[in-house]
């Protein structure tokens, strides 16, 4: 029963977070590093507003399992045409990021330009840290529309060359406006300068926990350490947004339940760690923690709020990450 319940919380953050939070009244902020909360609904907030230390300790369960993709792919261009590949066949080039024989979706880009399939020009911008599309068969301006198994179409502000691929995953490469990309690009410039700023640490403003009945966190100035969680898909050292919820956990500044999930409901293909519990809130039936992060411009369904789970989101220097609490 248990199982199914975590479960049910999980096909939340997966395919249903959608629906819209109910808005907390934002609270009052500690200094840099500390953490502090509205007043508690009823006096029963979940999460506990405490300077102090969190007592107990944190949960990791669930074995991680072969990830590799190995099914063949489909990848649509509008206007051009649409692809199939093989997974085998995609060498990543973000070596600095991806182990061997995991990859982006602007990978499988690279190996159909590589191919002759299609004709690509496109660069490698230090100041954003990220690949830029210049043109595909001379057509310029083009953003990707990517989810995974179980989801839907969403607007994103994200890398391509950061975004994971998997088995069942759909891909479709659009045409936008110029004016959409340049707004794009000027978030992840403003990411990478707050990172050489901080002497190429990625130190996130505001790590924010919205819990049930109006409970608030607000930690302030983290720096994000990594934690090496999805070493069958990262090289070593790379920071990823559960790396937030670690790093407080290992400070014991909050404590946290980690479970891996193969597959659940629909999303036949899963393979994650979700964030099942913080403190004393654990998912259970139709509510649990769903997550975002990015730049506050793009906040919700902007273009932050999109279904990659957050122990496969590598993060690069984001104003925010935001953990909050759901019922559907």
């Amino acid at each position: 029963m248990k199982s199914m319940l975590k479960a049910i919380s999980i096909i939340v953050l997966i395919i249903l977070s959608g629906f819209t939070v109910v808005s907390c009244a934002v609270g009052e902020k500690a200094p840099a590093g500390g953490e502090i909360t509205q007043e508690k609904t009823d006096g029963e907030s979940l999460v506990e507003a405490t300077m102090e230390k969190v007592q107990g300790e944190s949960q990791i369960s669930g074995e991680i399992s072969n990830t590799e993709p190995v099914d063949e792919g489909h990848i649509m261009i509008a206007n051009i045409g649409d692809f199939r590949f093989n997974p085998r066949d995609i060498k990543t080039v973000r070596e600095d990021i991806f182990l061997k024989g995991q990859f982006s979706i602007f990978d499988i880009l690279v190996h159909l330009d590589d191919s002759g399939q299609i004709k690509m020009d496109y660069h490698f911008d230090e100041d954003m840290n990220t690949h830029v599309i210049d043109s595909i068969n001379d057509r310029n301006f083009w953003w990707h529309v990517a989810y995974y198994d179980g989801g839907w179409p969403e607007r994103n502000v994200f890398r391509a060359d950061h975004y994971p691929y998997k088995d069942r995953m759909y891909i479709s490469i659009i045409e936008v406006e110029e004016r959409e990309v340049d707004a794009y690009y000027e978030v992840f410039r403003d990411e990478i300068k707050r990172k050489n700023d901080n002497d190429g640490k990625i130190i996130v403003p505001e790590v924010i926990i919205n819990g049930p009945k109006g409970g608030r966190l607000v930690f302030e100035n983290i720096e994000v350490k990594p934690h090496d969680l999805r070493d069958d898909m990262f090289i070593a050292g790379t920071i990823t947004a559960i790396d937030a919820i670690l790093t407080l956990g290992d400070e014991a500044r909050l404590r946290y339940e980690l479970n891996w999930y193969e597959s659940v409901g629909t999303a036949g293909i899963v393979k994650n760690y979700f964030v099942d519990g913080i403190n004393d809130d654990i998912s259970s039936g139709r509510c649990g923690f769903v997550y975002e992060e990015g730049s506050l411009t793009y906040n919700g369904f902007a273009g932050n709020h999109i279904h990659i789970p957050s122990d496969a989101r590598v993060i690069n220097s984001p104003e925010y990450i935001e953990y909050f609490w759901i019922c559907i």
